[in-house]
């Protein structure tokens, strides 16, 4: 809903909208979206996607190590909250303080995914972006 406001308030197709969002937090946005939407149509589980340490460096399955940032569960009002934020800060650090400089955008998010997922092991969180 959040997101049709934005197409409103910007007078553009949802197309245009897409293609006009900078390339990293697209790609984010577009892996989130088809990760849980592969969820919802049960073509993958949401158990074999959550962080779990065993399962990762004892089992060798480490796309849980990505994967675990990309499904923000089921579709719902709290999802449409998650992608509206996530676009919203991402895009604003991608074209605002970032700009130019998308590698150092991507090691950011690097950075910041390993600090989580280092942390998380104490936390006891399974999936890292409810962290």
């Amino acid at each position: 809903m959040l997101l049709f406001f934005t197409f409103a308030a910007s007078s553009l197709l949802p197309k245009e909208w897409y293609l006009e969002i900078p390339i990293v937090s697209r790609t984010y946005l577009t892996a989130s979206f088809i990760t849980t939407a592969a969820c919802a149509l049960e073509l993958v589980s949401p158990f074999s996607l959550y962080y779990n340490f065993k399962l990762i460096f004892h089992e060798g399955e480490v796309w849980r190590l990505v994967t675990n940032f990309l499904f923000f569960g089921k579709f719902s009002l709290e999802f449409v909250f998650h992608m509206y934020f996530l676009m919203r800060y991402c895009r604003l650090l991608e074209e605002n303080s970032f700009r130019g400089r998308t590698s150092d955008f991507v090691f950011m998010l690097f950075l910041s995914a390993l600090f989580m997922t280092v942390s998380v092991v104490w936390v006891g969180v399974c999936f890292v972006v409810d962290f």
